[in-house]
């Protein structure tokens, strides 16, 4: 089923997707293939996705930083679902990003932006992800018109490609066809790692990090 989507998907103009923390390649890959985003806000929160979880590269290995939430067992819909902050998650965070790209040739550049969109402290979820979203579609001078659903879309409208659950952690990107790895310089190991949070990308690749999405678009056969 997801498959089958994956190889339909981006013959539309616009895309329904669900926010994601800091989002993998994929996500903006898949992105940058459309003119319209509608993220989703009024969907049943689902546990072990990539709503509240992203990797990063560190110098033993690929790391996954997830973000805890208050009452998530209970698939409250995300626009109601708050982080919990009782948790030290925001420095435990920054510090694990500061350690893995700390010497990244494009930290300095970024890092206050996300600094601070961290230590705002947001209290829910969707507004964390979505001001992280907005930051990163501005570096990547992604021209796509985002719009946030006021209600939850049974029912698709004629020229959207409907992505939600699509892009997940427990199927490899590798099933989906929206995202062919095109490698560059990382900070740590000799083997590439594709997929990883567009921060790795942005940190490790800078202004030419839209490019690398570009080259990144699998090729039509």
């Amino acid at each position: 089923m997801k498959e089958s989507k994956g190889k339909e998907a981006m013959k539309n103009n616009a895309v329904l997707i669900d926010l994601h923390y800091l989002p993998c390649l994929e996500y903006f890959v898949c992105l940058s293939n459309y003119t319209r985003l509608i993220v989703d806000i009024n969907e049943p929160y689902q546990k072990q996705t990539f709503r509240n979880r992203c990797h990063i590269l560190t110098s033993q290995k690929v790391e996954t930083l997830s973000i805890p939430v208050l009452n998530g067992n209970s698939k409250p819909n995300i626009k109601t679902l708050k982080i919990d902050y009782k948790q030290k998650w925001v420095n435990n965070h920054w510090r694990a990003i500061q350690s893995a790209y700390g010497k990244a040739p494009f930290f300095e550049f970024y890092a206050d932006f996300f600094h601070t969109v961290f230590y705002k402290r947001k209290e829910y979820l969707i507004e964390l992800n979505l001001e992280f979203l907005k930051l990163c579609l501005n570096f990547l001078n992604l021209e796509i018109d985002l719009e946030v659903s006021d209600r939850f879309l049974l029912e698709v409208p004629p020229g959207v490609d409907d992505l939600r659950s699509v892009i997940y952690p427990k199927e490899p990107f590798t099933k989906r066809h929206f995202y062919n790895p095109f490698p560059y310089p990382q900070i740590f190991g000799e083997n590439f790692y594709g997929n990883l949070s567009i921060i790795d990308l942005l940190f490790c690749e800078g202004p030419n990090a839209r490019q690398i999405l570009k080259n990144s678009v699998p090729v039509k056969e």
